[in-house]
């Protein structure tokens, strides 16, 4: 597995990935300096591409090979998220009904909490029924920036 650490307008994120695909994408609080050895795999060649394109608003869809470790139930749960159109968003019980079972809302919320490639996997989409800026591990300001920018890229209008 190799690690590559991008900067971006909300801090640093690590990239973890390897042949088999993009494994994580998490925010750091600190920039933790790392030394590739030997060859970058291309998946983390092309995240650091598609998420400069996405931060200066020209990209609306990630084109990457997803390798995330989780159990059945929270890869079907990150499968949905990948459904939620840029610029809206979706509740945790919106996401729990639209796998099936309304009851489930809690486990979609844990697994939505769980998501180890954020922004490309868009569970800052989610937010609570009644509208509000729920939980976020990259922290709340961090929801609340990407949320607000892609209202603004949505609005955006390519020729």
């Amino acid at each position: 597995m190799k690690t590559a650490i991008l900067d971006s307008p909300l801090g640093s994120i690590e990239v973890r990935g390897d042949d088999f695909g993009l494994a994580s994408v998490i925010f750091l609080d600190e920039k933790t300096p790392v030394t590739p050895k030997g060859e970058t795999p291309l998946e983390l060649t092309r995240t650091h591409q598609q998420l400069t394109e996405y931060f200066a608003g020209k990209r609306k869809h990630f084109d990457l090979k997803l390798n995330p470790s989780g159990t059945e139930f929270q890869r079907r749960v990150w499968q949905q998220l990948q459904t939620i159109p840029i610029g809206k968003t979706a509740s945790y019980l919106d996401i729990a009904k639209d796998l099936g079972d309304a009851k489930t809302i809690r486990a979609a919320a844990s697994a939505n909490g769980k998501n180890p490639i954020s922004i490309i996997i868009p569970c800052h989409r989610v937010i609570g029924t009644d509208g509000s800026l729920t939980g976020y591990a990259g922290g709340l300001w961090r929801k609340k920036w990407l949320l607000e920018h892609e209202q603004n890229t949505e609005q955006l209008v390519l020729f």
